[in-house]
């Protein structure tokens, strides 16, 4: 498997599997309940790692021309 493919399943685990752990109303963080904060997290989280992917790509590399 590639990394980016790897790459690619993190913020599915994130928003997805790290849910029902992070299940819970009392922390707040930014004064949003945690629960949230976690999905807010991991919206940003995902435009970082798909610019992280869109970078790796081969298909994306244009040719220098001199």
């Amino acid at each position: 498997m590639k990394p980016i493919h790897l790459l690619g399943a993190i913020p599915f685990l994130g928003i997805l599997g790290g849910i029902f752990f992070v299940n819970r109303v009392t922390p707040y963080v930014l004064g949003m309940p945690f629960i949230l904060f976690w999905l807010v997290l991991w919206v940003v989280l995902i435009s970082v790692t798909m610019a992280v992917i869109y970078r790796l790509d081969p298909a994306n590399r244009e040719e220098e021309t001199s």
